[in-house]
């Protein structure tokens, strides 16, 4: 057995996980017994910075890699989040909380606090068949430690063994979401710290002022909490000030009529949500300076690192490599840039497709067990190094449907 502690002060651990010992046919242990999960929110006493999430700390050999054929049915089958799991058409997410999968409430679904990690699992039917399709993410927080997002994509691998290996597998980072992602939600909302800092936890009267910022179009409005700063409002998006019994809708001079819209529907959620609340909606060219709603904000509070980890580039091509032990030995290369069609791939081996804005792993039906061990271990090691480090990730099997995939090499055709 390989052990790893907790620092308990750094929300990381002292080691990686390294699983590139892992071997099939072989049993091995993590002991987590020793570990305790924090978010952002629990380190304030001790006046200590959230850790944002490192693209460089996560092994992504833990999602999609040879570990799946690790973990066991059995096992699978004595957790009891899965219970019921897929046998449906719908949406079920769960929430990572201690190592533990606990079930996230429905009302909240699409809501996602940057301190922990989520699996989402979206089961549907095609045309008129009646066999069960999947997909099956795993969403990692700005903020979210490393003990939360590795338990999330162990036991994303686990539901995918649950399901017979069925679900296609998707990594989603905060910011970063694919399309099909933030298809399932009518808004996706990103609030600060854990779970424990939700709406309905906190009485109103006590309540810590909380602005919240909606951007975008009709197709998708995202809503993001933001530090309570004057300097984060902008004439363009519209703010809501969440003061625990007073709500202000702040509309920018420039705010679409879409951004409004989706504001008034959340403004309407949280009113209902609680009792006695006021409600006011301000126009930003009706409104003195004088007005509570800029006297709430302050700009001593300390900034977050709203660094984004992405680099856009403007040129950058689809990629397609290859990865094959044809040669005896590994080897990964490109070979092609451009438009990738479907007979760029071939059934022996594995592929890596890069869009920029979604990785995906394809595996061939005849590739060989070292290929498919390494398909992971070589895109993690890729997409670290490349510009674009926290895209989606996509992993399926050639007998596998993805949309996102086909409308990729379809595109070239």
């Amino acid at each position: 057995m390989r052990k790893y502690n907790n620092t308990h002060n750094n929300d990381s651990i002292d080691e990686k996980v390294d699983v590139s010992f892992l071997k099939l046919g072989e049993v091995y242990t993590y002991d987590i017994s020793n570990q305790e999960q924090s978010h952002p929110e629990d380190n304030m006493a001790g006046l200590v910075k959230a850790k944002k999430y490192d693209w460089k700390d996560s092994n992504m050999a833990l999602f999609g890699s040879d570990l799946e054929r690790q973990v066991k049915k059995e096992s699978a089958m004595t957790e009891p989040a899965w219970e019921g799991a897929g046998q449906a058409v719908g949406l079920q997410v769960w929430r990572i909380v201690k190592f533990e999968v606990t079930h996230w409430p429905k009302e909240d679904y699409g809501m996602f606090f940057d301190g922990d990690s989520y699996i989402i699992l979206n089961t549907f039917k095609e045309g008129n068949s009646e066999t069960f399709h999947h997909d099956v993410h795993f969403w990692i927080g700005k903020y979210s430690s490393q003990d939360e997002y590795g338990t999330a994509a162990y036991k994303t691998v686990e539901l995918d063994t649950f399901l017979d290996d069925v679900p296609i597998q998707h990594r989603e980072v905060q910011g970063h979401e694919s399309s099909l992602f933030k298809s399932y939600f009518d808004t996706v909302t990103y609030m600060k710290g854990g779970a424990s800092t939700g709406f309905r936890h906190v009485a109103p009267e006590t309540y810590k002022p909380r602005l919240f910022h909606f951007c975008g179009s009709r197709r998708q409005v995202q809503v993001t909490e933001v530090p309570a700063k004057r300097s984060k409002i902008n004439s363009g998006d519209v703010y809501i000030l969440d003061l625990g019994m007073t709500l202000y809708q702040w509309n920018g001079s420039s705010s679409s009529k879409d951004e409004r819209y989706k504001a008034a529907q959340y403004l309407q959620k949280l009113k209902s949500e609680r009792s006695g609340e006021r409600a006011e909606v301000l126009e930003e060219n009706r409104l003195g300076p004088e007005h509570q709603f800029y006297a709430m904000l302050s700009d001593d509070v300390p900034d977050d690192d709203d660094d984004d980890d992405e680099v856009d580039d403007p040129d950058a091509k689809t990629q397609l490599f290859r990865l094959s032990d044809a040669a005896g030995q590994l080897t990964f290369n490109m070979i092609k840039e451009g438009p990738v069609g479907k007979s760029d791939f071939d059934p022996k081996d594995v592929f890596i497709l890069d869009t920029t804005k979604e990785l995906f792993v394809w595996v061939g039906m005849g590739a060989s067990v070292d290929e498919r061990k390494n398909s992971m271990t070589y895109a993690h090691k890729y997409l670290m190094n490349s510009k674009h480090p926290l895209s989606a990730v996509v992993v399926l099997n050639e007998s596998q449907v993805s949309k996102q995939f086909e409308a990729v090499i379809s595109a070239a055709a």
